[in-house]
């Protein structure tokens, strides 16, 4: 069967990714734990870091969930970043949305600025800035929608129409959301971007990134970086992912429900300076994302009355949410940005973009929503006490 026969997405979520079964019948593949393969096989396959099985079978299978004709895959979202950066050459500018990943942030500032690379921070949310695009005609568009941590919610089939007008390809970053509930692709980006160590794995287990896109030009210099920066992803990673997958939606509706039940349960709470998520009407993008995506995601952030301790605090005592990096794992996590995922980018950006000191992220996994709720209510009056 192929991809126009399979019509759901869960359907190809399961179908894709299960070849090479060989003379075994395997109903899964297995992990080709190979360096090397014999010159002149029948698929093509000469050494890993220039393609494997399991990558195959995961480019497959998410090109598929993306609506794309390409996808490539990487170690992990920073290096399918690198891949795309990789591309632009000394002089180059980038328009960028000024709240990013902050290890996208140190990617451009720390790594490709000394190379002679431009990025240009503007607030993208903000229809009256995208004539910037128009006037500075970059190499380059990035966004991330929502984006990390505060989830503003990015116009980006607006944002590509304005771009294609003077030839400047969109990428997106659709990590916080994942394909089932957004595929920039099919709303006029050039590019979309995972990091795949999140809800597409959704376990925790295994670093991995993607980049899928309809552009055969693009496809064909992924597949060089893959190959030529060494930035492919191990085997066993590449298996672990494409297994993940196949319950993509199915978690995916559990985080988005247990997110928004909390979201909206948080903004009548008091200690709470603010909470925003996606899908509440309190939400500046409400309108957007309801249009955009199908689902608000399984993160929401919360900015509590308190000091960076008091913050601190507060998420050492809870219980059910560990605080740690990364999100989109089928267990709960708690993130203070400025002290983790974003602690690399100066203090007064992160201020200037609205990242205070007692900002947090939380990624809800599918634990039962009531725990998750006493979890949360207990530390909150400890602290509050």
């Amino acid at each position: 069967m192929n991809d126009q026969d399979l019509k759901g997405f869960t359907t190809r979520a399961v179908h894709r990714g299960r070849g090479f079964a060989g003379t075994t019948g395997a109903v899964m593949p297995p992990v080709y734990l190979t360096s090397t393969f014999e010159t002149g096989n029948p698929d093509g396959f000469d050494y890993t870091r220039s393609g494997n099985p399991n990558f195959r079978l995961l480019e497959q299978s998410v090109a598929a969930l993306e609506g794309a004709r390409h996808a490539t895959c990487f170690a992990s979202g920073v290096s399918a970043i690198t891949a795309v950066v990789s591309t632009l050459k000394s002089g180059d500018r980038v328009v960028a949305e000024e709240n990013i990943y902050g290890c996208t942030y140190r990617l451009f500032a720390r790594v490709f600025e000394k190379f002679g690379l431009q990025v240009s921070y503007l607030d993208l949310s903000q229809e009256g800035n995208w004539k910037e695009i128009r006037r500075q005609r970059p190499a380059l568009v990035w966004l991330e929608s929502p984006t990390n941590p505060l989830l503003k919610i990015i116009d980006i089939a607006g944002i590509s129409a304005v771009a294609s007008e003077v030839g400047s390809p969109v990428l997106v970053d659709n990590t916080f959301a994942s394909p089932y509930l957004q595929r920039p692709l099919e709303l006029g980006a050039t590019l979309s971007l995972a990091s795949t160590t999140k809800y597409i794995n959704g376990h925790s287990d295994s670093l991995a990134g993607i980049v899928a896109t309809q552009d055969d030009g693009w496809h064909e210099k992924m597949v060089f970086a893959q190959k030529a920066l060494g930035l492919q992803p191990g085997p066993f990673d590449a298996w672990l992912t494409t297994r993940g997958l196949r319950t993509l939606a199915l978690r995916m509706e559990r985080h988005c429900a247990n997110a928004q039940g909390l979201a909206a349960w948080l903004e009548t709470r008091r200690g709470i300076r603010q909470v925003r998520y996606p899908y509440l009407p309190s939400h500046p993008q409400h309108s957007l994302a309801r249009k955009q995506m199908s689902a608000g995601s399984g993160l929401f952030t919360v900015e509590l009355e308190s000091t960076r301790e008091q913050a601190l605090a507060f998420c050492r005592r809870l219980r059910l949410f560990t605080l740690a990096e990364s999100l989109g794992g089928v267990e709960s996590l708690v993130c203070h940005p400025a002290s983790m995922t974003h602690a690399s980018i100066p203090v007064e950006v992160r201020h200037k973009v609205g990242i205070g000191d007692g900002l947090l992220r939380f990624s809800a996994g599918i634990e039962d929503l009531e725990d998750l709720h006493r979890d949360i209510d207990e530390a909150l009056e400890e602290v509050l006490r």
